[in-house]
């Protein structure tokens, strides 16, 4: 039975379709689709990445508390104890001495976390099979990067690729992953609206009797979603930006989460103009006004004022009131 009322659905779809009743999915070129492959690829290596450093903070953190006193455990001073301490042959005092510049001030909280350390053979094996993948994933890395930069030139996609690089938050790989997603033709959207729905950063809509209530946002492709907040959080962060402005205004109001999913949807409504425009971003007030547009606003305004000055002229009758 559901067998038969699935074909007769698809069959209904086929004849709302052939007369142009629906609108068809939007399936971008071929060299578009060549480049989500690629930027795909690439942020599937980086995930892999950060899962094996978050391995090695957590076999760290089972034999040595090295990482409750370093800030960056993968920085210069980081990798460096952490290769002494693979070797097993430097003293406290020798992996301490490593710290460099203002880490130097940790030194005595890095002898107290290095003393009574429990690292072993097999934490050894362990950190060095993540660290030689990790070294595998960052050569593939590289090389992806010279193929998004060479598929990009190949295809005439450059100058929207160094527009995108002009919004705030918007690094080399950010714009390759937001160009191979969107596309550098806005036309297939229309409208902002319908863009940020597609990329899922659209806020959603719950309104019962009259009254909004808090919703999620919308489901949309999560790769674009996913590099939207990436570029969001960078965004936010660039001083003296609009995007800072922003965050710094809603996130009492709606938390960071809710916070950088606004802000995404803000950014998207900026991809879409510069990708629309072909002109790069430009901060709030560097564009001044054109001055056609100046001129019509002095004259409407002093229409305005002449219609405003001749109903506030005192009348005969107001006049003697007044006198009265």
């Amino acid at each position: 039975m559901w067998r038969w009322r699935v074909r007769e659905d698809a069959h209904w779809l086929a004849h709302l379709l052939r007369h142009d009743l629906i609108r068809p999915s939007y399936i971008p070129p071929l060299e578009i689709r060549q480049l989500r492959e690629l930027t795909r690829r690439r942020q599937q290596m980086v995930r892999s990445e950060a899962q094996e450093r978050n391995r090695i903070h957590k076999i760290l953190e089972d034999a040595i508390k090295l990482g409750n006193v370093l800030t960056d455990l993968f920085g210069l001073c980081g990798q460096l104890m952490i290769d002494k301490l693979l070797e097993g042959k430097a003293t406290v005092e020798e992996i301490a001495d490593l710290a460099q510049r203002s880490g130097r001030k940790k030194i005595p909280q890095i002898r107290a976390a290095l003393e009574g350390h429990r690292m072993n053979a097999m934490h050894r094996q362990l950190i060095k099979m993540s660290l030689d993948h990790m070294a595998f994933l960052e050569e593939q890395i590289r090389v992806l990067d010279e193929k998004i930069v060479e598929h990009i030139k190949t295809h005439g996609l450059e100058k929207q690729y160094h527009l995108l690089q002009t919004i705030p938050g918007v690094g080399e790989a950010v714009a390759a992953s937001l160009l191979a997603e969107f596309g550098a033709n806005m036309e297939v959207f229309g409208s902002v609206k319908k863009l940020s729905s597609w990329a899922g950063v659209a806020p959603g809509n719950n309104e019962s009797a009259g009254k909004r209530k808090r919703a999620p946002a919308l489901h949309g492709n999560p790769w674009a979603r996913s590099t939207l907040t990436e570029a969001a959080w960078s965004a936010s962060r660039k001083k003296e930006s609009e995007f800072q402005v922003d965050y710094e205004r809603w996130k009492a109001r709606l938390g960071h989460k809710r916070t950088i999913i606004a802000v995404a949807h803000s950014l998207a409504g900026t991809v879409f103009e510069v990708l629309s425009t072909g002109e790069p971003y430009l901060k709030p007030g560097a564009n001044p006004m054109p001055e056609t547009q100046a001129a019509r606003l002095i004259k409407h305004h002093t229409r305005r004022l002449k219609t405003l000055r001749k109903r506030l002229r005192p009348t005969p009758n107001r006049l003697a009131a007044t006198v009265r």
